[in-house]
């Protein structure tokens, strides 16, 4: 490596050795791995715009690899995470995969957050013929490497089949929007659900007051404000990442202006729930920790290690949320087709995984579907009280939570 790649090299390891785990997780009458480690790489959006909802995989991911070396490794080794920053930029990330393959020459890799990094690894990972699993790809069409998995249930067309999840609940509302404004960062998944929302949107017969994009790692949100004041929809619809929302919101209330009913794509769960701004805010997710989730083996254990490890490091939201689960379902796919497969093989991996599917915390997932989808999960969240709840479909809210619209 060159000097001027050195600050790449910034790596997390986390070692399943006998004695490198907490005390807490090296207590148990199992005999613990042992052997030569079996070496994960991956990356994931440490600094950059990124970073604020990478943190919560980071977490999570750390948790996963500790509970996998609590029970039996990756065949009875101990499994080592070797965690690189790719600084939320596509190009990075690709070199950052040609390295853990190349030179570090890691066992097996798992994907990164978010759908441009993902993308970018993935070429990588299908040019070395390795099996790759990631957790937020927001199109699912474009993961057309026949060795390239889904950790979370997007399903296969996401853009036609959340919109409508998304739309039912505001129907199921009093008074029904008729007048929606999109913005949307130019960020690939973002625009990508944010042209299906717009042709959903219109088979509804709502009026789409506002369509507008914007550059990805956009900080100035004064002259958008602007423009959705103007539009003045009864729905704003943001296709937004990490701290994007909280932006807009700024910038709208500089304008003396709050939108009616606003639903965020991706943003960082903890500043939007937290900011007084965020009120009622609504958003996507696939699992939260409350009923009926926390019937599911590993929830509860997982959120309240989340929670403890979250408030350690300073993360402004604590509560467990779709990101963080997507990861650890990630890491359970892995061990699963792994140990399933009883190799380290990619082929045989990725073969074993089409054939079984695995059981996460999201469900049973089956790979059968277009571009290794199984059935789409999509809920509905609102933040209520500081603090995000599933509100629809009503079968997965918590006791006594209904989706409120002002």
């Amino acid at each position: 490596m060159t000097r001027t790649a050195q600050p790449w090299r910034r790596r997390h390891v986390l070692a399943g050795l006998a004695g490198a785990l907490s005390a807490g997780f090296a207590a148990t009458s199992r005999a613990a791995p042992s052997g030569k480690p079996v070496r994960v790489g991956s990356t994931l959006s440490l600094t950059g715009p990124l970073a604020p909802t990478a943190i919560i995989h980071k977490i999570s991911g750390e948790i996963a690899v500790e509970m996998i070396n609590k029970r039996n490794g990756f065949l009875g080794r101990p499994v080592e995470w070797l965690l690189l920053d790719d600084q939320s930029k596509p190009e990075v990330a690709r070199s950052l995969y040609e390295k853990l393959i190349t030179v570090d020459k890691v066992d097996l890799i798992t994907g990164p957050y978010a759908t441009a990094p993902i993308l970018a690894a993935m070429g990588v990972a299908q040019r070395y013929q390795k099996f790759y699993v990631q957790n937020s790809m927001g199109i699912p069409k474009h993961l057309t490497y026949e060795m390239a998995f889904p950790a979370t249930p997007f399903g296969s067309e996401p853009d036609k089949t959340f919109p409508k999840v998304l739309l039912d609940a505001m129907a199921s509302t009093a008074t029904p929007p008729k007048s929606i404004a999109i913005l949307t960062s130019k960020f690939p998944s973002a625009q990508f659900m944010a042209l299906g929302t717009r042709e959903v949107a219109k088979e509804r017969g709502l009026n789409v007051a506002l369509y507008l994009e914007y550059e990805f790692g956009t900080r100035d949100f004064g002259a958008m404000a602007a423009r959705v004041k103007d539009a003045n929809a009864d729905f704003l619809w943001v296709g937004s990442l990490g701290l994007d929302s909280n932006l807009l919101l700024e910038a709208l209330k500089k304008l003396d202006y709050a939108p009616k009913r606003h639903f965020h794509l991706y943003p960082a769960p903890g500043p939007l729930a937290l900011s007084p701004d965020g009120d009622l805010a609504l958003s996507s997710t696939f699992l939260e920790p409350a009923p009926p989730f926390l019937d599911r083996p590993d929830v509860p254990e997982l959120a309240k290690e989340y929670k403890e490890r979250a408030t350690k490091a300073n993360v402004p939201y604590t509560e467990l949320d779709a990101q963080g689960a997507g990861m650890y379902s990630q890491w359970q796919i892995l061990e699963q087709a792994v140990n399933g497969a009883k190799s380290l093989d990619d082929k045989a991996i990725a073969q074993w995984l089409k054939k079984n599917g695995a059981t996460t915390i999201y469900g049973k997932l089956r790979f059968d579907g277009p571009f290794n989808h199984g059935d789409p999960a999509q809920l509905v969240k609102q933040v209520q009280n500081k603090k995000w709840v599933v509100v629809w479909p009503t079968a997965f809210a918590p006791p006594g939570v209904k989706l409120i619209a002002p």
